[in-house]
């Protein structure tokens, strides 16, 4: 059977071991019949409102990277929304108003701050039934936000800076989101359409233990993912998969053209289709490697930083690393983030990175010596 709907299920900031610490049902089950994913890796959460990012998004950098299936950021970009025809309609449903910059060329558009995660499956249910909607995404916010409430406003709880504390509003927040996944799955069932639906179902960044998404935890740049549809394998676990496969992945299952094919853009993973009988190929995981650069620059920066409180060579040093005086290159760090594409493509951005990093650990070696 065809593919007449795709639906990209949100439920924001989820802890990649949400599904088997807070025994997520409908999640779990919908992953038996589908194709899973343990650990989807996205870029680091970063959400910078000054500068040209925060001139251009209002949302953190995992969004727009899922939109446009690409970690090449920039103006003028396609987004997954924009790959289907003007007859095909398109939603985004949130409960939350951070999403603006990532809407642009849906039909219909609800992001009503005042929603809650009940009543936003609710209304998007409500239009799919009452309109053709080729495309839909749904964002629901709740966990996301108690998750970055607990790390500063419970001090005298249990669930203070930990997510799976007793009577943790995060987890609550996430066991409701099964729920409502459950009620929506239901909806598919009634009306005859989860043969010809394709769901995708995710977070749009993980979740630190301490809550939020600080972008020097590992655990804020993974979260669990999942394909259920027509064509998608029952029963198959993937060991790795990367949130810029995500719009290249359904833009070829819908027989489309990905929205940006540019150096740093990801692919489909054809590992996931139930003709496939191939042993899932090694991703190269770029994302993996940048974010394990960024947080390496970061901490490195940090300690020659408290060098030059001792030595003003190691100030110099700095300045001379950011004004690309003695490499062709700068690092692309994550306030650099609209100037990644400049690399032209992923590998050649890693292979810079590296280059910037040697020198600063070896810097750092003879300032210890």
């Amino acid at each position: 059977m065809s593919i007449e709907r795709v639906i990209v299920f949100i439920i924001d900031g989820m802890h990649w071991q949400a599904p088997s610490l807070l025994s997520m049902t409908h999640y779990n089950a919908l992953a038996i019949e589908g194709t899973s994913i343990e650990k989807s890796c996205m870029i680091v959460p970063h959400h910078p409102t000054v500068g040209e990012y925060g001139q251009l998004h209002s949302t953190s950098f995992p969004n727009p990277v899922l939109q446009e299936g690409t970690i090449f950021v920039k103006k003028g970009n396609r987004m997954l929304q924009d790959i289907f025809e003007a007859d095909e309609l398109t939603a985004f449903m949130a409960n939350s108003k951070a999403y603006d910059s990532v809407t642009r060329g849906f039909d219909i558009c609800e992001q009503y701050n005042g929603y809650t995660d009940e009543k936003l499956v609710k209304r998007s249910m409500e239009l799919l039934d009452e309109l053709p909607v080729r495309y839909m995404r749904i964002h629901l916010q709740t966990p996301g936000n108690e998750g970055r409430y607990l790390t500063m406003t419970s001090p005298d709880k249990p669930y203070y800076r930990n997510i799976w504390g007793e009577g943790s509003p995060y987890a609550a927040a996430i066991k409701n989101a099964d729920e409502q996944l459950g009620i929506f799955i239901s909806f598919l069932e009634k009306k005859g359409w989860m043969n010809s639906t394709l769901l995708v179902v995710g977070g749009d960044h993980g979740q630190s233990v301490k809550g939020w998404h600080p972008v020097i935890d590992i655990d804020s740049a993974l979260t669990p993912l999942l394909f259920y549809g027509p064509s998608i394998a029952g029963n198959r676990k993937l060991p790795y998969f990367e949130h810029t496969d995500i719009s290249p992945t359904i833009a070829a299952l819908m027989q489309k053209q990905a929205p940006n094919k540019d150096g740093g853009a990801g692919k489909f993973i054809d590992a996931l289709l139930k003709s496939s009988n191939e042993p899932f190929p090694e991703h190269p995981r770029y994302i993996e490697t940048i974010n394990r650069q960024l947080n390496e620059y970061n901490a490195l920066r940090a300690r020659i930083l408290i060098q030059a409180e001792a030595d003003s060579y190691y100030s110099s040093l700095l300045t001379y690393l950011e004004n690309e005086l003695l490499t062709p290159e700068p690092f692309y760090h994550q306030d650099r983030f609209p100037e990644w594409h400049r690399a032209g493509t992923t590998r050649h951005l890693i292979e810079v990175n590296e280059q910037i990093l040697e020198k600063m650990r070896r810097e750092i070696k003879k300032s210890s010596a």
